[in-house]
């Protein structure tokens, strides 16, 4: 068992998950179908902010964005897997906080063909000659905002 994988397990298990975090309601789960883009925000080794927008489908309770290996939010997340996850819309914000998590092959079928079918992408492809593709799996620890502004 990997690193990545000894923390998971230590978290939570699969059967866990679906008593921590409550499932969004039928328009968020609308929406994270159907928007393009979420804002990732992970933290870099001084303790700052690192955000970006990234393609990602959402999944089996998880959001799966895919990036190569060398990224920024890939370094930041193999030292702090914390992360927050905000749609674009601010008038109707759905905001999350998670724990990320590297997958390094084997990516699942199932993922792999939702990237298709949202992007027409290979999610597993690499992006320049030489690189390779991780899937980021963030496992939601609790919804912050899920389609109302507080």
């Amino acid at each position: 068992m990997g690193w990545a994988d000894a923390v998971r397990h230590a978290y939570w298990s699969d059967s866990e998950v679906s008593e921590l975090v409550n499932e969004p309601g039928p328009e968020v789960r609308l929406r994270l179908a159907e928007e393009r883009n979420v804002w990732l925000c992970t933290v870099r080794p001084d303790g700052s902010a690192h955000v970006t927008p990234v393609w990602f489908v959402y999944r089996n309770s998880r959001w799966w964005i895919g990036s190569d290996l060398g990224a920024v939010k890939v370094r930041n997340i193999r030292k702090e897997p914390r992360v927050s996850l905000a749609l674009e819309d601010g008038r109707f914000p759905v905001v999350a906080e998670g724990d990320a998590f590297l997958v390094h092959e084997g990516f699942p079928r199932e993922i792999v063909t939702a990237f298709e079918q949202k992007y027409e992408w290979d999610v597993s492809a690499p992006t320049r000659p030489g690189s390779e593709r991780v899937l980021l799996e963030v496992r939601v620890r609790r919804w912050l905002l899920a389609g109302k502004a507080q």
